[in-house]
Formats: structure tokens, C-alpha cells, sequence
């Protein structure tokens, strides 16, 4: 059994330890296994025939990378550590019993979004009568029983709602839209076809699954409006279609997709003034949680910072963007570091004078709540300070 990854990719880390200080689990752990380039080096050990792939110690070791990505922000070599992660676990996938049944069950549920929906009031009932132990699972506290549906209200742009998100953050997509259509923009809701980008399949190491779901989506949204993504994770992946796919068709539909936060801020002229005088609603100021992949992959977080900032103090974090320990299914599959990761994040909330966090991403905001933050879009910030009907 083999990785076959990429020889360059693999040989591209010079070992320097440049990405020590930005991976979340070296930070916690202080082992070198759990760093990027212990990573790396057990990688080529299982090419060269040293340890085999189903080791269960290699299982481990890429079993706790959160898939931040910050090495790849920190490392001088450009080392595409996010692509070197992914095919291993697709290999571990395709060669071992890496991931079993129920978890396979579980993101493919995710691609249907009625079942999604179904379920998800399911559980939602079982809060209510106290049979779902949410923390243990980590959901949040209160699901939603029933949510508004969201109607198009033009085509100038596709607001991409997904999977997770809608089912138990369409009030979060619900703003943005109000938002948009404050600044004169027409926005199409993306259909049942685009149900799920296909991140968290992708990051379990289920490449075709992940494929099948991308096709699915590109096939679904109509071909030359901007699509716009408010989660930073789905925004990620669907601008990795093209290499994901490696078609032109892909390449293509990759180059029309923006996280809202960077189109909007080209546009911010086109935005009314705010209801009340900025500084007004949050005079402790908001704090802003660089999701991963916003800042590493996407490298779009700046746009949310100037958002914001129209309407609120910012507080910038002083950790540098570390990883708060979500990583899609990361806090649902290993709670304990998860949670020993999310404590450094706390304390630089902490640190930085307010209670009150703006997180781009669903994971990232879910996983702050649970522990007793109170977590906003930055989108729900500026629906309440135009006054559009946001809380």
C-alpha cells in the first residue's frame, strides 16, 4: 500500500520548522508527530516502504491535522501541505478502513438536502424533549424546528447556501440577502442541486464523493453570474474546483466564485448609511475570528475587517489567525483537542476587551458557542446596523 503523491510536493518541505508555532495540534501538544513536518516526514517513510499505510500510529498522526492550513501561510517553500493531506487520507481511505460505514452514511447525507432538513428537525424535536445530548455531539444548544424559505429576488449574483449552514443557519444567509439587496444587488438562491460543496467529504478523504458532489454543483448554478459564499470553508472548496476536477469547465467555474465579504467590500459604496451612528450598537467593539479558511486558503479575510469596521470598533485578535480548533467534523470527531485548541482562542478573546465574536463560518461560530461565546456573522452585524430587520 502506497500514498502516490506528488514527488515535488513531498520533497518541496526543507524542514525548517518555520510552521511549528502556526499548526494548532504542535501548539497543544508540543510533539513533533502532530507538526507539519513530522507529518511530511511520516509521509515519505510510508512512499518509501518504511512503515506501512495502515500503521496505526500514521493513522493517528493524519487523523489529528485540523486541515488549517496555516503552515502553508507560515512555510517559505510554498509547501502545499493542504493537498499532501488530502491525498493521504484518500489513500487511507481507499486502502484502509480509515473511515468506517456510518461515517461514509453520514457525509453522504450531507448531499441531500431534504433528508438533511428531516433530520435535522428531528434532532432539533430531541433537544426540546432532552433526549440529544448536544454538547456531547457538538451541536448547538437549539436547533431550528422550521426556518423561512429563502426566495430569489433577482440574478445579478448566486448566493450558494449549502448544506449545514441552511439547515441550521438560514437566518445567517437571510441577512446577507437583505444585505445585497440594501446595496440594489438582485440575488439568485442557489437550488437543491448545490446542496453541498463537498469540503467535508474531501477533508475525510472521500475524493469521489467529493467529485461527484462538484460536478453536481457546477452542473446545477447557471453559468456566468458571480456566485457568492458566506461560509469560508464551502467558499474554499468551490475555488478548488478547478484543481479538484482539472477541467476547464471547473477552472472556469472556479473564477466566478467570491466570498461575499470580498465582493461587497469592491462595493461598499453601494451600501445605504446605517441606522444608528457607527460605534453605537457595539461600543465594546467586535472582535473578529479569522476562519482558516478565509485567511490561509482564500486569503480574503481583510474584506470582513473593513466591513465591520464601517459600523463597529474591530478588535484584532493578537494570535496571529490560529486555528480555533472547528475544522469542519474536527471538534465532533476529536472534542478533546479541539477543545484544548479552542482555549488558546479564548484567551485572545479575552485578551482583546470584548464578548461579543465575528466568525465567517459555521464551524468555527458553532464550536465558539459551545463554549459560551456570543458568536455573529458579520453579515448579521451589518443587517442590524442598516436596520433591515436583522436582531
Amino acid at each position: 500500500m502506497k500514498l502516490h503523491l506528488n514527488s515535488t510536493d513531498l520533497n518541496q518541505c526543507v524542514n525548517c520548522g518555520l510552521c511549528l508555532p502556526h499548526c494548532p495540534t504542535y501548539r497543544v501538544t508540543q510533539e513533533e508527530a502532530w507538526s507539519p513536518r513530522g507529518r511530511i516526514a511520516a509521509m515519505r517513510l510510508v512512499e518509501a516502504g518504511t512503515i506501512e499505510l495502515d500503521d496505526p500510529e500514521f493513522v493517528n498522526n493524519m487523523d489529528s491535522c485540523v486541515q488549517c492550513r496555516g503552515c502553508e501561510t507560515a512555510c517559505p517553500s510554498g509547501v502545499p501541505f493542504g493537498r499532501l493531506m488530502e491525498g493521504t487520507r484518500e489513500a487511507l481511505t481507499e486502502q484502509t478502513k480509515y473511515q468506517p460505514w456510518w461515517r461514509r452514511l453520514g457525509y453522504r447525507a450531507l448531499g441531500h438536502h431534504r433528508l438533511l432538513l428531516a433530520g435535522s428537525t428531528l434532532v432539533a424535536i430531541g433537544q426540546r424533549l432532552r433526549l440529544v445530548p448536544s454538547q456531547r455531539l457538538g451541536l448547538p444548544n437549539r436547533l431550528p424546528i422550521r426556518q423561512p424559505a429563502l426566495t430569489s429576488s433577482g440574478t445579478e449574483v448566486v448566493l450558494f447556501t449549502g448544506c449545514v449552514m441552511d439547515a441550521w443557519q438560514r437566518n445567517i444567509h437571510a441577512s446577507v440577502k437583505r444585505v445585497l439587496e440594501s446595496a440594489g444587488v438582485g440575488v439568485m438562491v442557489s437550488g437543491p442541486g448545490a446542496a453541498c460543496c463537498g469540503a467535508l467529504s474531501e477533508h475525510a478523504g472521500l475524493g469521489d464523493h467529493a467529485r461527484q458532489l462538484a460536478h453536481r454543483v457546477i452542473d446545477s448554478l447557471p453559468p456566468r453570474e458571480p456566485i457568492l459564499v458566506d461560509a469560508a470553508g464551502c467558499g474554499a472548496m468551490l475555488k478548488d474546483y478547478g484543481r479538484l476536477l482539472g477541467t476547464p469547465e471547473a477552472e472556469a467555474f472556479s473564477a466566478r466564485v467570491f466570498d461575499v465579504h470580498e465582493w461587497l467590500a469592491e462595493r461598499v459604496d453601494r451600501l445605504p448609511a446605517p441606522a444608528l451612528a457607527p460605534h453605537e450598537l457595539w461600543p465594546d467593539g467586535v472582535a473578529i475570528q479569522d476562519p482558516c479558511h478565509l485567511r490561509h486558503v482564500q486569503k480574503a479575510h481583510q474584506a470582513v475587517y473593513d466591513l465591520v469596521g464601517r459600523y463597529a470598533p474591530v478588535r484584532v485578535l493578537d494570535d496571529e489567525g490560529l486555528c480555533c480548533g472547528s475544522g469542519g467534523a474536527y471538534s465532533v470527531l476529536r472534542p478533546d483537542t479541539a477543545g484544548d485548541i479552542r482555549d488558546r482562542k479564548l484567551e485572545a478573546i479575552r485578551r482583546s476587551g470584548t464578548q461579543l465574536v465575528a466568525s465567517a463560518n459555521p464551524g468555527c461560530s458553532m464550536h465558539l458557542a459551545a463554549a459560551g461565546v456570543e458568536v455573529r456573522h458579520p453579515f448579521e452585524l451589518i443587517d442590524q446596523a442598516l436596520g433591515l430587520g436583522g436582531r
